[in-house]
């Protein structure tokens, strides 16, 4: 089975985040970057697929030059090879300026499976898988907790929050993955330097058919007018009992209108 799993290169969600003063997007030079972490449990999901069935599982990655530390990352847990898309002229494109690129991209690579985390730390709208499969005419199972594969019958066990959903569909399809699903596996120091001589693909806007002016700031179908930081919160207020406690907290409840 030919597996392609989609990985994105996030600011670490456990760090300071930020907006580019100068066009909205999303800072990233001097942000602690890290592959998208619901992307490492779609890698493991491939991975256990290829180990069952057999196969290849290739990395697909638009973004920087600076996203080939993720690829390397993601090639040390095990797959076979890695498609970059890296162009100057995508650096602020939208959801659906990115979905045209990747399906570009996917189109190169006759994936019988693509497999992508269910959302993404710095966007978090959920909404590509769904962009992708509409664009290249396949199925989408999504949220998906657990998968089985037969043959090419795909189930998932889509996750809701009153339980979760059975659905199926055939290949080629694409399902995104929760956290639920798996756990993925460290990189070994084998791996690790195996993933230093595994082969890494650029391709650019034109290998693709993608014009420069469908994509980035220019080509993308929303931006971000204005943004402001979250204000910091307050210390808040302290109620001392002085035997009086009960009635400050009511009176404390009736401004705020909980009571």
């Amino acid at each position: 089975m030919n597996i392609v799993v989609l990985v994105k290169q996030v600011p670490d969600s456990g760090a300071s985040r930020a907006l580019d003063a100068g066009d909205f997007t999303v800072e990233r030079a001097s942000a602690s970057n890290v592959i998208n972490e619901m992307d490492e449990y779609a890698i493991e999901e491939a991975l256990k697929i290829k180990e069952a069935h057999g196969g290849e599982v290739t990395v697909l990655t638009m973004g920087p030059a600076s996203a080939t530390e993720a690829i390397r990352k993601a090639l040390s847990m095990g797959p076979d090879r890695a498609v970059h898309v890296q162009d100057e002229a995508l650096h602020g494109s939208c959801a659906v300026a990115t979905s045209r690129v990747l399906a570009a991209a996917l189109g190169t690579l006759n994936a019988d499976l693509v497999l992508c985390g269910a959302e993404s730390t710095d966007g978090r709208v959920q909404v590509m898988p769904h962009m992708l499969a509409e664009r290249l005419g396949i199925a989408a199972l999504t949220g998906a907790r657990k998968l089985t594969v037969e043959g090419s019958q795909l189930t998932a066990e889509r996750q809701t929050d009153e339980g979760y959903e059975v659905v199926t569909a055939a290949t080629p399809a694409i399902v995104s993955v929760w956290d639920t699903i798996n756990e993925p596996r460290y990189p070994s120091f084998k791996g690790i330097m195996a993933a230093k001589k595994k082969p890494v693909q650029t391709l650019a806007l034109a290998d693709l058919g993608v014009a420069a002016g469908e994509v980035g700031a220019a080509g993308s179908s929303s931006r971000v007018l204005e943004f402001a930081r979250r204000a910091e919160r307050s210390a808040g207020q302290k109620v001392t009992d002085s035997g009086d406690g009960g009635a400050q907290l009511v009176g404390y409840l009736a401004t705020e209108k909980f009571v």
